[in-house]
């Protein structure tokens, strides 16, 4: 592991940044599995009780890496027979791995723009706290892609049915009175007072018995989740799939790189 992650324990929290300030902290392969690793270790580290994702700088992260060249190699832990047989890619890791295989508190500190795979990031952790100036955007519609990283269920769970798949449509800006308004965050914080808020409530966590907090995720992550979870993100890949295979799919991204407005034709 690279320095793409700058990893810090303060007492029983774990702070995981993402540390490519240059791109955003746009996700390349190698900082996308660095995440999921970096949480499924603490998931198994007694000492680890609370759990905080943040960005580097003034983004929490922009998405993907879209340039033409970003690092390709994946940092993940599964061999190759595993990967064929059992291949759910790193985004939808994130819901996976952030709600269902960690039973601790994962906190989302967005202190700058999350995006696309960014949001989906965001919005897998169990809370989320928002700096003023922040801003949340859907990403896909811009890139000819459906949502992934779970967002088909958290926006769903965070904003009901109708405003989820407004902003997925509408692929509009949120800030961050709005996020907080429709569901999307739990608590907004002046950008000036955002790192001390972030980890004045991470350590509050720790007050807890870290049995009640494990306890209490599971029995509600429970009661809010999906018949066949696993089922519903290799739905969500096959869609994201189809929508970046087709003839739109791909005048979308061009348009995009392109800088200019895609000429879509329904095929």
């Amino acid at each position: 592991m690279s320095d793409v992650l700058q990893i810090e324990d303060r007492g029983h929290v774990r702070v995981i940044r993402l540390n490519r300030p240059e791109k955003k902290n746009a996700l390349s392969l190698e900082l996308a599995w660095g995440v999921v690793n970096a949480v499924q270790d603490a998931a198994h580290e007694e000492d680890v009780w609370v759990v905080g994702i943040t960005g580097v700088e003034d983004a929490f992260c922009s998405g993907l890496d879209l340039s033409p060249d970003p690092p390709t190699q994946s940092y993940t832990r599964m061999n190759p027979q595993d990967e064929y047989l059992d291949e759910l890619s790193w985004v939808s890791r994130f819901p996976m791995v952030l709600r269902q295989a960690c039973d601790k508190p994962v906190v989302a500190g967005i202190n700058g723009v999350a995006v696309g795979a960014g949001l989906g990031l965001a919005m897998a952790c169990d809370m989320k706290i928002m700096a003023r100036g922040a801003r949340l955007i859907a990403g896909y519609p811009r890139i000819g892609g459906s949502p992934d990283g779970g967002l088909s269920w958290t926006l769903l769970q965070s904003m009901g049915y109708e405003q989820a798949l407004r902003f997925l449509l509408e692929n509009r800006t949120v800030e961050a009175d709005e996020a907080h308004r429709l569901g999307m965050v739990g608590e907004v914080v002046d950008a000036d007072q955002f790192e001390a808020r972030f980890h004045e409530y991470l350590d509050s966590l720790t007050d807890l018995s870290p049995i009640t907090a494990r306890l209490s995720k599971r029995v509600v992550r429970n009661a809010a989740q999906l018949p066949d979870m696993e089922g519903h993100f290799r739905y969500e890949l096959l869609s994201i799939g189809r929508a970046f295979g087709s003839e739109d799919g791909k005048e979308a991204r061009r348009a995009f790189l392109e800088r200019r407005a895609p000429e879509f034709k329904g095929k």
